[in-house]
């Protein structure tokens, strides 16, 4: 067991201290708040840290996961609504999630959260010392509620928003599914085909000694290929694979990759109204929480995955003089189209920038799902086609060579 020091506040307010025996942080914290006091600082106490320095040298694990993911926020956030709304306190609200425990880096993180508050730090700078969980749009978005004072109802938006950003992923993945399984069932059958059950023929075909058709001599090199050189094919696919990947981290290759992804059939439309979708309701949500619209277009700038469009809304963001009509300098780059230019014209002039984002983020992610749509429908038959070639080609080659055979004994 070791002695920690602790500084907590009891639950009428007041600062106490003290120390605890516990075998960790995570146990002494437990035990701090099982008495019913918030800690606000937990340290091992020096004459047990000297004698653990003096046993012999002690070893941190650094790459411990500190980041939620987008699930966990989203439920973090919705939680901490509720509990806001039922008109609880937020140092309180905090220290009730705190002790729902999940066994993962959201405990750490809520029981981190909860002591910046206790020491009266807002909770926007809390959530700022985690950016890799929160991003620059969530704790905008809390730093302007805070201004407002109306965190709960900020909160509530910020859960809208990341529903729509997880439904708007969802549909992308779920289109993905048939398509990936149909084309690993077609990779998987074709190797078997080349590896167990080509070589059977040629052994039959090379015992009875008989000249084989082109299509079927082809069909056995390759064959043979694959069974003396398919770790060689292996290995250099997945060089390939890991170059091709950090070719794409790099900033000329990101761009690159996502131009492409602009231009490609099929996926231009998916990524093209997803970026869109996302773009107006991230404006529009830091719009109506009072966001200056500079800042707002610097934090979306951000949340874009795109570099292609990033870079144009950094441009406008520059081409902005007057800090409010953003249509002209995001029309200058030619990258929106042009009736989402128009609709954000028509918010600048009626004032209503907010409900006409809003109204552009549904037309795109109605877009969106027709983008899926058109994918799916034209990406199964493509790639049963393309599996139904590469098997009747096996196919085709053997019985080419069997015709050829029976043919030439005259049966």
């Amino acid at each position: 067991m070791t002695v920690f020091q602790y500084t907590a506040r009891t639950r009428g307010g007041e600062k106490a201290a003290g120390t605890v025996d516990a075998p960790d942080r995570r146990a002494a914290l437990a035990e701090i708040e099982r008495q019913g006091r918030i800690p606000i600082a937990v340290e091992e106490a020096r004459g047990a840290a000297a004698a653990r320095k003096g046993r012999g040298p002690h070893f941190t694990l650094g790459f411990k996961r500190k980041r939620m993911r987008m699930r966990e926020v989203l439920v973090f956030t919705t939680e901490l609504s509720d509990l806001l709304a039922s008109g609880m306190t937020l140092g309180n609200a905090l220290n009730a999630l705190t002790a729902r425990k999940t066994g993962g880096p959201a405990d750490e993180i809520v029981a981190g959260l909860r002591d910046e508050i206790v020491r009266g730090t807002s909770l926007s700078d809390a959530l700022a010392r985690y950016p890799r969980t929160f991003s620059d749009l969530y704790v905008s978005m809390i730093r302007a509620g805070e201004a407002g004072g109306a965190l709960d109802e900020v909160l509530r938006r910020l859960v809208a928003h990341y529903e729509r950003v997880q439904e708007m992923r969802e549909k992308v993945i779920m289109a993905l599914v048939y398509p990936v399984i149909v084309l690993l069932m077609g990779i998987v059958t074709i190797a078997f085909s080349m590896v167990y059950v080509v070589p059977k023929f040629k052994e039959v075909f090379d015992q009875l000694g008989s000249a084989l058709p082109l299509p079927t001599q082809i069909l056995m090199a390759v064959s043979t290929g694959m069974a003396r050189y398919g770790w060689a094919v292996a290995i250099g696919a997945a060089a390939a694979a890991v170059g091709i990947n950090r070719a794409v981290r790099t900033g000329r290759g990101r761009l690159w990759w996502h131009r492409m992804q602009l231009k490609t059939p099929l996926i231009r439309g998916i990524v093209a109204s997803g970026i869109y979708a996302n773009f107006a309701r991230t404006l529009g949500t830091l719009l109506a929480n009072g966001v200056p619209v500079l800042q707002a277009l610097g934090i979306v700038e951000k949340t874009v995955d795109n570099d292609v469009i990033g870079r144009e809304i950094r441009k406008a963001r520059d081409r902005v003089t007057d800090g409010t009509t953003i249509s002209g300098p995001l029309a200058a780059g030619k990258v929106f189209p042009r009736i989402m230019i128009d609709m954000l014209a028509i918010g600048e002039q009626t004032g209503d920038m907010v409900g006409a984002l809003s109204h552009i983020g549904r037309r795109y992610e109605n877009e969106l799902d027709r983008n899926v749509k058109i994918f799916t429908t034209a990406l199964e038959p493509i790639l049963i086609v393309v599996v139904a070639v590469l098997v009747g080609f096996v196919a085709i080659s053997i019985l080419m060579a069997v015709f050829n055979i029976t043919s030439g004994l005259n049966v």
